[in-house]
């Protein structure tokens, strides 16, 4: 078993409920080689923190950002909760050393384990927040995700493909993109999406991701590549 007191001495954290920290980090292939391991998998945590970290995200902005406007919170919101964000903040913080995977899962690499880890952060808060309450969730995120936003902000680091291929569209043609799930298949906890951006029910880029919204970036960066769409519309 992991050493998860070294962990929570890391993050100054002292859990009530050392079971719901372990869960945090438990994968579900993990308990197809330990069916009888002492906690559930990590997926309603990783729902329930989801959930928390976009409340505590939205409210940090409303109240800090007062003159800016809803799409352009919109876009600093996205940037700080997508997954490569998330994980690239989880490995700040060591989770991956305390993964609880399958021998399989263990050698993962790439988009797997972006999407191992970003799910693992959102578990653990979900996790933090039964455990400690709000307040201390906005702690946590405060201190480790929010402390990044002047970077982002500065860098344009919030301006990913959808938001870039949003401001071409509004320039050339000012025409709202719609994004279309296309395909869908896998187990509940390994989903992956082919995704379609339309203009007018014309398909102008396509993607394939872990998740809904990886699958639209990828959308949006291909319309990006291709461009050739543009002139139809003008």
């Amino acid at each position: 078993m992991k050493d998860f007191g070294l962990l929570e001495k890391k993050l100054n954290l002292k859990f009530k409920n050392k079971n719901l920290l372990i869960q945090a980090f438990t994968h579900r292939s993990y308990l197809n080689e330990h069916p009888n391991f002492i906690v559930e998998h990590n997926e309603r945590l990783e729902f329930l923190g989801d959930a928390v970290l976009e409340l505590v995200v939205t409210e940090y902005l409303f109240k800090n950002y007062p003159k800016r406007k809803e799409g352009e919170l919109s876009w600093w919101r996205a940037a700080l909760v997508n997954s490569e964000f998330l994980a690239e903040i989880a490995r700040e913080l060591n989770f991956s050393d305390f993964l609880l995977l399958s021998r399989g899962e263990a050698k993962e690499t790439g988009k797997g384990k972006v999407s191992i880890l970003a799910n693992t952060f959102e578990a653990f808060i979900g996790a933090l927040y039964l455990d400690q309450g709000y307040q201390k969730v906005k702690s946590f995120i405060k201190k480790n995700l929010m402390v990044k936003l002047p970077e982002i902000i500065k860098n344009n680091l919030y301006k990913n493909a959808k938001s870039q291929l949003q401001e071409l569209i509004q320039e050339k043609i000012n025409i709202t993109p719609i994004y279309k799930v296309l395909n869908e298949w896998g187990p509940d906890h390994c989903k992956h999406f082919t995704v379609g951006v339309f203009l007018e029910n014309k398909l102008i880029g396509k993607g394939e991701g872990s998740s809904k919204q990886e699958g639209e970036i990828k959308a949006a960066k291909d319309a990006l590549e291709r461009k050739g769409w543009i002139k139809n519309f003008n």
